[in-house]
């Protein structure tokens, strides 16, 4: 028996309640599929569009705003240290920066005016680069981090991962090498979106149930492009007519890469430990003997049983919320708009792509000098390679060129940022390696189907 076991709760009458109403609400909100307004999404999914709808004119210079106020509110905390900023954790953690992250919120901010007001270089300026980043990925990061930030204690905080994990114990470790809970951060990505799985990747790294290689491998794996994403994604590339065998295809090779990249390095080199500041606070150790369903109701009732207050719940909420749009957006706006300046006004994706024209033309795909940059553009923005690769004539090539750049995962503009200023230790160079890697991988999955159905 093991010491986490030992401090095992008293299972009580109401814990019963307290793990299935939140539970059942986190479910609906965040694994249930919808459709709404003619696209597959979720419950959080929905509030964000209504928000995105209401108030869509607003949001862009209130995100101005917000990167201003990080700006001036990091530099001032940093170079006074005012005592109530250095005495609570989260307010010295989101203002008191390093010289790195002074320039990026700094940076941040005056590309968000200069994109706003469409004033300064046309690099940075332009609606294809400082403005993809204001009006295209900063508002639905925005709505749908203030909606998952939230709600995101229904999914985690009273039992549902320890109920599903216990179920899918058996089924994750060997196939994925993961721990069953692992299977809800891929519905929340596959369901809603890949930055929302990502982050509930981050919270259970930091609340000590995921090791560092859990952590890192599902966060670089899982965080699959939504179905609604992908819908949008086969249309623009004008392959929306085949995308039941189109979205079969990025599913299996999705599935592969997911059983193939946890034994591979970078991430099979990843240790086994747990986040050091509050060591390893889960047990899925099933004894013996005992039912799974039992095991995992019993295990999820005592989760719920210890969960925290709903104020604290909310504080926690609205402090995850903050620190998203104080330091992530600005992160997202600096560097997101550097990666789209490097791949629309400088050679550097086509010189690099060079050594794929021959593979390509080996597989069969036609144009393939002219798709070749494509498919290394994802790592700037997983939207690119659909808007560069529209205008290919092949409609095999554009097959597969719009399922690799959903399978890749990595993409700078939004899910590498998001990884790199968390805990989950995993460096920019091994992101670079995992795209490449899951490319070499997904690429070949991918023009199997397309030879099969095109």
């Amino acid at each position: 028996m093991t010491m986490l076991q030992t401090k095992k709760k008293t299972i009580e009458p109401a814990d019963t309640w307290k793990f299935l109403i939140p539970s059942i609400i986190g479910a609906l909100l965040f694994l249930c599929p919808i459709s709404y307004n003619g696209e597959v999404t979720i419950g959080v999914g929905i509030l964000a569009s209504f928000l995105l709808t209401a108030f869509g004119e607003v949001i862009p210079p209130f995100i101005v705003i917000l990167l201003g106020f990080s700006a001036i509110a990091s530099l001032t905390a940093t170079a006074l240290k005012p005592a109530f900023v250095r005495n609570s954790p989260f307010l010295r953690a989101t203002f008191i920066n390093g010289p790195f992250g002074l320039i990026v919120r700094v940076l941040a901010f005056a590309f968000g005016i200069m994109a706003y007001y469409e004033i300064g270089p046309e690099a940075i300026s332009s609606r294809n680069t400082g403005g993809v980043v204001l009006y295209d990925l900063a508002p639905v990061l925005l709505t749908w981090f203030l909606f998952a930030g939230i709600l995101l204690p229904l999914l985690v905080e009273f039992g549902l991962m320890e109920f599903v994990g216990a179920l899918l114990n058996k089924f994750m470790r060997p196939v994925f090498t993961l721990p069953g809970r692992s299977s809800i951060d891929a519905m929340a990505s596959w369901m809603g979106a890949a930055p929302v799985g990502v982050l509930v990747t981050m919270k259970q790294y930091d609340e000590g149930n995921y090791t560092q290689r859990e952590a890192a491998v599902i966060a670089t794996t899982f965080s699959i492009a939504s179905v609604a994403f992908s819908l949008v994604v086969a249309n623009v590339v004008g392959i929306g007519h085949l995308f039941l065998p189109f979205y079969l295809a990025v599913s299996v090779a999705c599935l592969v890469a997911a059983i193939i990249m946890p034994r591979i390095p970078p991430l099979s080199r990843k240790p086994d430990d747990y986040y050091a500041p509050v060591g390893k606070q889960i047990d899925d150790y099933i004894p013996k003997g005992v039912p799974l369903a039992k095991w995992g109701f019993d295990e999820a009732r005592r989760k719920a049983a210890g969960a925290a207050s709903p104020k604290k719940l909310a504080q926690v909420g609205i402090e995850t919320v903050l620190d998203i749009w104080l330091a992530l957006i600005p992160l997202v706006m600096a560097l997101g708009t550097v990666a789209l300046m490097v791949a629309e006004y400088t050679p550097l994706f086509k010189i690099i792509s060079y050594p794929l024209i021959p593979v390509l033309t080996l597989l069969g795909l036609p144009e393939a000098a002219e798709a070749a940059p494509t498919f290394l553009v994802g790592f700037a923005d997983m939207f690119l390679p659909a808007v560069l690769g529209s205008g290919i004539e092949s409609e095999l090539t554009r097959f597969v060129l719009a399922g690799v750049s959903l399978t890749q995962i990595i993409y700078m503009s939004e899910i590498g940022i998001l990884i790199l200023r968390s805990n989950i230790p995993v460096k920019f160079w091994e992101l670079a390696v995992i795209f490449i890697l899951r490319t070499i991988i997904t690429l070949p999955i991918l023009v199997l189907f397309g030879h099969l159905f095109v």
